[in-house]
């Protein structure tokens, strides 16, 4: 086994990533080594690329970006049980304790002691990757890879999708990166009356149509609220998926949200957020939610059934380039013009 491999690192406090080579990491009795095949590059990662206030609030460096991928086994610690050589895995990203609180409660996907790969530890934009064995996940049967390297980001619209009921209801999703297609798939599959979309980008809007929206809206050419309470009889939305961290996606809405509605944030805004909290939250008596990373393995295992029934997410996976090339994947995200990227470190694109 060679003792260098090539990664993706942010090498220091400013923007922009850089193509190393780093040495192959270290493994302990309960990790697992991962050859890694795909990788797929996510909005958080652009935070990082660019180096914005979020980024610099959370992210150490240096270290190696990524935490979107599948591979396969290639070694097993000596106390792994659950693995062996030759396993097609993908990882769960939040690499949580087991023992604090929140992981003895069944709520690991807010671990008090949790390090994210690719943002606090080394990540997958590698040729390999160690994992603890408690954070991996057999990836199902015949997955293509740059199916299965989506399970990570999947499970997050799982989550935000599968937080509350949307069965029978008006759902508004803004944002239209991949988070939020794979959001209205799924919300469309779990019986949703209507799945709104809005973006400020076509292509996109393009993607959202493709996916099952019966409407799908630029805020800069059509006004947003007027629009949505037209549509919905001046009800409003009784689900809202906040996917984009964009402050007048935000306020918009929760502008658009239903009284007593259901208003889950994923995005992740680059700087603080002024809302209306009277208007909009309190005299609505809306419900708000944070959602971050999946639950362990509760959503991991609704996703697989998901999959089984047939979600059918080709459509997202629009380019597929070589890690050499990462400034185009970035760029590509950066201008609006993709759904999700997938970049593979070894051999044959």
């Amino acid at each position: 086994m060679s003792e260098m491999m090539k990664a993706l690192v942010k090498p220091g406090p400013e923007p922009g990533l850089r193509l190393e080579e780093r040495p192959v990491p270290t493994m302990e009795s309960g990790d697992v080594r991962i050859r890694v095949e795909a990788t797929s590059v996510c909005g958080t990662d652009l935070h990082i690329y660019n180096w914005d206030r979020w980024a610099q609030s959370k992210v150490s460096q240096p270290l190696i970006v990524g935490h979107e991928f599948c591979g396969e086994v290639i070694e097993v610690g000596s106390a792994v049980s659950g693995f062996k050589v030759g396993d097609k895995v993908a990882a769960e990203s939040h690499v949580f304790c087991g023992t604090c609180r929140h992981c003895t409660e069944g709520q690991a996907h807010i671990c008090e002691n949790e390090k994210i790969i690719g943002v606090q530890r080394d990540g997958c934009f590698a040729e390999q990757i160690v994992m603890p064995e408690r954070c991996v996940w057999k990836s199902p049967e015949g997955l293509p890879v740059e199916i299965a390297t989506l399970q990570e980001p999947l499970g997050n619209s799982v989550h935000v999708a599968m937080s509350g009921s949307v069965s029978g209801k008006d759902v508004l999703v803004t944002g239209c990166g991949p988070t939020g297609l794979f959001s209205m798939a799924i919300a469309r599959k779990c019986g949703a009356r209507s799945v709104t979309a809005v973006d400020v980008q076509s292509y996109r809007l393009d993607l959202a149509r493709a996916l099952g929206a019966d409407e799908a809206w630029n805020p800069m050419e059509v006004d947003l609220v007027d629009a949505y309470m037209k549509k919905t009889d001046g009800k409003g939305a009784d689900v809202v998926f906040e996917m984009s961290g964009n402050d007048k996606a935000i306020e918009d809405g929760l502008r658009c949200l239903a009284r007593g509605g259901d208003f889950r944030f994923f995005g992740v805004p680059s700087d603080r957020v002024s809302v209306d909290l009277a208007r909009d939250v309190i005299f609505k008596g809306s419900r708000l939610q944070g959602i971050i990373g999946r639950k362990v393995w509760d959503t991991w295992k609704d996703m697989n059934r998901l999959l089984e029934e047939g979600l059918d997410l080709s459509p997202i996976v629009t380019h597929k380039i070589a890690l050499e090339d990462y400034e185009t994947a970035f760029e590509l995200i950066r201008e609006g013009q993709c759904g999700k990227v997938v970049m593979f470190p070894g051999e044959g694109v």
